[in-house]
């Protein structure tokens, strides 16, 4: 199985909704009812977190359409690639576990998980970047 297909279609799909996102951000600063409120709480609270779990969404969406680019085009070593692959989508749950702190009082783990989960997937395709056999011309 070619690895990196799912992790394109995953990051597109949730940039698509995280900008979406992005919009009803848009709505609660501009045009809610209550946006004096929400502006005065720009730099704390849940107008913080909402803005951090925007663009994570968005930067980790990205990540996922870059990795799984790469894996689809570069010859990562199959055990390799299906790691990276899965702990890049594993990545995601950071921006998903910030949306269920804000709209469940969800505990921080699937942030953490998210978190870990993409810093390893990032240096493990490093590594095995650098391990890649390079044809000589």
């Amino acid at each position: 199985m070619k690895y990196g297909k799912i992790n394109i279609a995953a990051g597109l799909l949730f940039l698509a909704a995280f900008m979406a996102y992005g919009f009803l951000l848009i709505y609660l600063r501009d045009f809610a009812p209550n946006k004096e409120q929400w502006i005065a709480e720009y730099t704390t609270g849940t107008h913080f977190e909402a803005r951090l779990a925007h663009v994570h969404g968005n930067l980790f969406a990205l990540l996922n359409v870059l990795v799984g680019y790469l894996l689809l085009k570069l010859p990562v070593a199959p055990g390799a690639a299906k790691g990276v692959s899965w702990l890049t989508l594993g990545g995601m749950l950071m921006p998903l576990g910030i949306v269920a702190e804000i709209v469940l009082a969800a505990p921080p783990i699937f942030v953490l998980v998210g978190a870990i989960s993409m810093v390893v997937a990032m240096a493990w395709l490093g590594v095995s970047v650098l391990r890649m056999r390079t044809e000589q011309a």
